[in-house]
């Protein structure tokens, strides 16, 4: 971000111009699309503070974040993202009050009928990851038939992560694998990073190049562990309710804006960038 230089003749900082509300319009014009990102994971964060300043039960956050998912979502889906991952209910968030988890696990499904449509519409697919039998079965009812619903479609896939931990899917990965050494189908020598990727929840999905983090915690919170080893990090002070087109075109064009040498050395300076993948396509 560039700091605004001091007035001199004031001798202090000028106020800093409020940048305007960028449309999709204005996006598109002035941003280099073979820079996007295949696939972007969020850590929706903050509906507890939002409700909190305004003297409001924390669901209210919950409900109020529900705009915010439907805003992710259609930028993700018109810039032609391979895939939008949004961490919705952690494993640590069972000791969450009951009442408060079961007005989030009401809300999910609430939120699943009252989008399907759209979701069929528009060719995403939807798919939940996590340890699933650890939800309520009218809920695991509810996106089962989503995934069946959607299992054709062949635009963005847009996962949301339930009773999910990124040590714990490492875990179910490593289990996965000592069940085919211990039946003779596999040698442990035979184990590698790729291998190890292919038995995670959702192996068919590129890691994520960018992870945006709301309400400005500096932390990944067990989110993805294995598959952000090298993605961008973008943190927003914006609560997650609050967040819309307008942060979401900020942290794209931030990515844009890195270098990602993954080791490497800069591009001029005796070495070769890593070759980007293909741009994805923009949907009309």
């Amino acid at each position: 971000m560039r700091i605004p230089g001091r007035d001199r003749t004031r001798g202090r900082k000028p106020p800093a111009a409020r940048p305007a509300p960028r449309d999709d319009a204005a996006f598109v014009l002035g941003f280099d699309f073979d820079r996007l990102p295949r696939h972007v994971a969020i850590i929706m964060d903050g509906n507890g503070r939002w409700a909190r300043r305004r003297g409001l039960p924390r669901v209210a956050g919950h409900r109020a974040g529900i705009a915010a998912v439907r805003e992710a979502l259609d930028v993700s889906a018109r810039l032609g993202l391979e895939a939008l991952t949004l961490y919705a209910f952690s494993r640590e968030n069972w000791k969450r009050p009951s009442s408060e988890i079961n007005t989030l696990m009401r809300l999910l499904r609430e939120y699943l009928e009252s989008e399907m449509e759209t979701l069929v519409e528009r060719n995403i697919r939807f798919r939940a990851i996590g340890r699933l039998a650890d939800l309520p079965p009218r809920v695991t009812a509810a996106l089962e038939d989503a995934e069946r619903r959607t299992c054709e479609n062949t635009g963005l896939v847009f996962q949301i992560a339930l009773s999910y931990s990124g040590r714990a899917e490492i875990v179910d990965a490593a289990r996965r694998l000592a069940r085919r050494v211990d039946e003779g189908a596999l040698s442990p020598e035979a184990i590698d990073e790729d291998l190890f990727a292919s038995h995670l929840y959702a192996a068919d999905v590129p890691d994520p190049d960018l992870l945006i983090r709301t309400s400005g915690e500096m932390r990944v919170s067990n989110f993805l562990l294995w598959q952000i080893a090298y993605a961008e990090i973008w943190v927003t002070p914006v609560l997650w309710p609050d967040f819309r087109r307008q942060q979401m075109f900020e942290a794209l064009e931030d990515f844009a804006r890195r270098e990602r040498r993954f080791g490497g050395v800069e591009a001029g300076a005796g070495g070769q960038q890593r070759a980007a993948s293909a741009p994805p396509s923009i949907e009309s």
